[in-house]
């Protein structure tokens, strides 16, 4: 007998009524349900019972069941093989990257003992800054060592003339057409010169670069075969003062920014004079603290968390 037809209380029974019947394993039964069967009203009552129709498997679709079988469980091991080799390659990823940070750290170590060798007076020193912020903590190594001196009022009035007239016939060269208003503060031995025109945006460059180049060519005519050292400083349209509220917000949002990652963040190349707004913006930060690295005109700040730099 080939097949058969039973009822039982549950299917596992009906199956094994089944397989008595045919004298085969249930491995090697093709079961077609008739009726699925309830248990009842308290597992008693109104019950039905559990009918199924069972035959033998021929050889055919023995083999096929075996192939699928032995196909399911090659493709467990080839999944099980991928996920290993997925886990090894993400642990090497995971010590490449803990290799890299490490490498990172100790360069960052390096450059802030190559930082704390320097001090503020190298950061001065990198770079031409003749804006007063810039000069007052600097100026004895920028002016090369000149001593401060007294400017008299006629003094004053002469190279306040100096840098007027330097000025005017280098815009007369440029075409433009900026007037100047120059001043001299003789308690910080400083000139300022305030230029005026229609488009003041010209001059002023990007992020002040034309401005600080201007500042710069300035100075040194004014303090060329001049005894002590003048500070010069150029601005227009109150940039300097909005350029310096610019970065101290910026700092501070840096600040809030590596706060919240808990990673340290690089900022775009700067001038010492732009560079020490930063340093200063950030000085009595609780959390973040401030250093430089790099070259110049690369140089640039590193904002990181304090306990990172100890």
């Amino acid at each position: 007998m080939d097949n058969t037809t039973v009822s039982a209380k549950t299917y596992d029974e009906a199956i094994t009524k089944a397989c008595i019947e045919l004298q085969t394993t249930s491995e090697h039964l093709h079961v077609d349900v008739i009726e699925k069967g309830t248990n009842g009203l308290f597992g008693v009552l109104g019950g039905k019972p559990c009918v199924i129709r069972a035959r033998v498997m021929t050889e055919e679709e023995i083999t096929e069941m075996e192939e699928k079988a032995a196909a399911e469980k090659n493709k467990a091991e080839e999944d099980r093989k991928r996920e290993e080799k997925a886990a090894e390659e993400k642990n090497k990823a995971e010590e490449n990257r803990k290799r890299e940070e490490k490498a990172a750290e100790e360069k960052r170590a390096e450059e802030r003992r190559k930082e704390k060798t320097e001090g503020s007076a190298s950061e001065r020193s990198s770079v031409p800054d003749n804006s007063s912020e810039g000069i007052k903590a600097g100026q004895k190594k920028e002016n090369g060592d000149k001593p401060k001196k007294e400017i008299s009022e006629e003094d004053a009035e002469a190279l306040q003339k100096k840098a007027e007239d330097f000025l005017t016939g280098l815009f007369r060269a440029m075409d433009a057409s900026v007037s100047t208003e120059s001043e001299f503060d003789h308690e910080e031995n400083e000139l300022s010169v305030l230029l005026n025109g229609d488009d003041m945006g010209i001059l002023i460059g990007k992020r002040g670069q034309t401005l600080d180049s201007l500042q710069y060519l300035t100075s040194l005519v004014v303090n060329k075969h001049h005894e002590g050292y003048i500070r010069v400083k150029l601005d227009t349209e109150n940039y300097r003062e909005r350029r310096e509220e610019k970065l101290q917000t910026l700092a501070k949002n840096i600040a809030g920014k590596v706060k919240r990652t808990r990673r340290p963040v690089s900022l775009e190349a700067m001038n010492p004079y732009e560079r020490r707004i930063i340093h200063s913006a950030l000085q009595d930060d609780p959390d973040c603290t401030t250093y430089s690295e790099g070259e110049d005109p690369y140089r640039h700040i590193v904002v990181v968390l304090k306990k990172d730099r100890k």
